[in-house]
This record gives structure tokens, sequence and C-alpha cells, in this order.
């Protein structure tokens, strides 16, 4: 009896050796991050079935300057911001004959020119949902007003009426909601305006957008060609060693900012990962080059994503061929609140998505410098995030 029960204490040893072993396997598997900044945010939220991704991440990225501001943060309404953009943008394509985009997308610029002009809402106050559904979804709607502003510069009368843009704004009303003038909130009583500057404190000229291009000089701006830039804002552009010291240091003295990068990649998960995996050298590592040479690209790129994996060496080269050949595109914008570290050490930053929470990591994104170094299009941040000698060189007070 007790040599049976020291046989089974064994084997009950080994195989719970074993199992902690798989445990061990399994928890050695896969992406593994350390935060080592993670700056304050509102929660994420979710833009559904509408591009509008640049209001979102930009009202994020205010709402996070409040915090670092040490005002009581406020979910700000990305539709009320929506709202001004379309209405404006419909302006500007009549005026241009229709020789201009006219779409759901938008800059981040769209969100600071809007609340320079009209101001800010609380999301509490303008949801941006009248038209009988309880998510976002524009493609009706998108439809609608395309269709109102080519009607506007095809103008069968021959010279236009005084009467388009009270249409077309009626149209938004309709679907959006009236934009209100005045409102409570906590007690007290706000026009948009007085809201912006008395609740949240903060002013539209101390944002600027920063990005790294070779076909423009650096230490000068310009208005990137994409063509949802439809606000022509201007971008200063700098190196690309000093772009991303710029945006590794800002995290490190407590500013976030709005990231413009382009998600269409193979390495732009919708699992969270943001990489930009070496594939040329994971097929010449070791006795195991045949299985990936004779891997489909497809299934080569998914092995990529399964585990931490060398990054490709980003040149300022490199970055302006995928711009100039189209495959760097301006696809979405995003928030950065911070940086972490893999198992290995390779660098990341923290993104908060508009994806909803629902999702990978609780609806932020992991994304490597070498990604962002790049994929990225630009950035907005506080204009004092640059340091003395930056702001020198690119003539910024």
């Amino acid at each position: 009896m007790r040599k049976f029960t020291l046989v089974m204490a064994g084997l009950l040893a080994v195989s719970t050796l074993a199992v902690a072993q798989k445990k061990k396997e399994k928890k050695d598997e896969g992406y593994q991050f350390t935060d080592i900044v993670r700056l304050d945010c509102t929660p994420v939220k979710s833009q559904d079935n509408a591009g509008t991704c640049w209001s979102w991440s930009g009202n994020s990225f205010l709402e996070s300057e409040m915090i670092r501001m040490g005002k009581k943060p406020v979910e700000i309404a990305p539709l009320f911001t929506v709202w001004n953009a379309y209405s404006a943008k419909a302006e500007k394509y009549v005026r241009l004959h229709g020789k201009c985009n006219f779409s759901q997308g938008g800059a981040f610029a769209d969100v600071t020119w809007s609340m320079k002009n009209f101001g800010l809402v609380p999301l509490s106050v303008y949801s941006g949902l009248n038209y009988g559904e309880d998510v976002h979804a524009h493609g009706e709607m998108e439809a609608v007003l395309k269709a109102y502003v080519d009607a506007i510069v095809k103008n069968e009368n021959g010279r236009l009426s005084t009467a388009w843009k009270r249409g077309y704004d009626a149209v938004l009303d309709a679907y959006l909601g009236e934009k209100p003038e005045t409102f409570e909130y906590e007690g007290k009583t706000y026009t948009p305006m007085s809201f912006a500057k008395e609740y949240c404190g903060l002013n539209a000229d101390d944002y600027i957008s920063v990005t790294s291009f070779t076909h423009h000089p650096y230490y000068t701006s310009f208005a990137i060609e994409v063509e949802d830039n439809w606000l022509n804002e201007m971008s200063y552009n700098i190196p690309l060693d000093e772009f991303i010291e710029l945006c590794d240091k800002a995290l490190d003295n407590g500013y976030t900012f709005a990231w413009g990068t382009d998600c269409s990649e193979t390495g732009f998960t919708r699992t969270g990962l943001a990489v930009a995996p070496d594939m040329n050298a994971q097929i010449t590592k070791g006795n195991e080059a045949a299985k990936w040479v004779d891997m489909p690209r497809a299934q080569f790129a998914q092995e990529m994503l399964k585990a931490p994996m060398p990054q490709i060496k980003v040149t300022p080269e490199l970055r302006q061929a995928g711009y100039d050949n189209y495959q760097t595109t301006d696809d979405h914008g995003m928030h950065i609140i911070g940086k972490a570290v893999d198992q290995n050490g390779t660098k990341y930053f923290i993104v908060k998505n508009s994806w909803g929470s629902d999702i990978a990591y609780g609806g932020y994104w992991y994304a490597t410098y070498e990604f962002f170094a790049h994929k990225t299009l630009n950035i907005m941040i506080h204009k004092d995030a640059l340091s003395a000698e930056l702001k020198a060189k690119l003539g910024i007070k």
C-alpha cells in the first residue's frame, strides 16, 4: 500500500510539473507588455460604422490635455465637430466647383479649427444620433450630402441661390441634430464657445501638427498632400530621428498626442498590434529558411504576428518611398497615451483607438516604434512638448 502511494505521488508530481511547464510555455507565447509610461485619458469609445476617427481621436486628445492641465476632464462630443466640418467642407466643395475631396474623412486640424470657431460641447449634451439608430452609421448621410453638393455644383439655374446652404445645414440637423446654442452643464449655462474657454480652458493655437518627409525641406512647414487635408493644415517637417525623439520625450513629460497613420498594413492587426516585422531576416534565420521561403505570403505574415519578431530598420528613404508609392495612406486617426516594452525589450507606443473596448487590449493597441516611424502621416501635439532647441529651429514661440 505504501509503495503504491509513493508511485502515485510520484506520478502526480510529474503530472503537476508537466502542467506547470505547459502553463509556463503558454504564458511565454505571444506578446507580453510592460508599461513604461501610461498617461491618463477618458474611456475608450466607438466611432461605430462612421469614418470619423479623426474627430474621436482628436477630441480624445483634447480630453487628455484637460487632465494634463489639472482640469476636470469631460467627454467631448465628436459629432458636434463633425457637423461643423461637414458644413464648412460643403462651402469649399462648392467654391471649388467640386474639385476637392468630400467624404466622412478629416484631419486633426478639423478638431482644433472647429473648437476655435465654434467651441466645444459635452458628449452628454450632443450625441449626433438623430436618425433612428443607436450607433453611428453615416453611409446614408454621406451619400445624401454628396448628392446635394453635386447638384449645387451642377447648378441648373446658372447661379447659386441664397437657399442652398440653409438646405444643406438642415440635412445635417436632420441626421445629427441641431447644434445647441446654450446648454446646462454641472449647474451652469454655457455656449459652446464659453464652454471651450471657461470650462475646458483649451486654446486651439497651442496645438501644432508635426511630420517627417524628405520631399519638403526640414524645419519648414507644408500642407501634407492627402485628400482629407481639406483645410490645408500646415505641418512642421523635422528629421525622422528628431520626430521619434519628440514623441518619446513628450510622453515622459506628460504630453499625449493624436496620431495619423496607415492601418491597412498586414502588421496592423485587429487584435491590438501594429508591428513592422523584418520578414527577410526571418527567411534567412537558421535552418528554418526553407520553411519560411515556401510559406504563402499571407500565412507568412500571420506567423510574424504570433510572437515578437525583429522589426525592420526604418530610414527616411524607406518612409518616403512608402508615401510616394501610395503604400502609406491616410487611413486612421488614434490617440497615443503611453509607451511600453515587450519581453524582448522592443519599444511600443500605447495607442487609444476608437473601435470600442470589447476588442484587443480593452480597445488599446501596441505599436512598435518602427511601425510608427514607417507609417505615420503626422501627429498633433501641444507646442510646449517640443524642446526649446526644436522650437527655435521651427520658429515657434
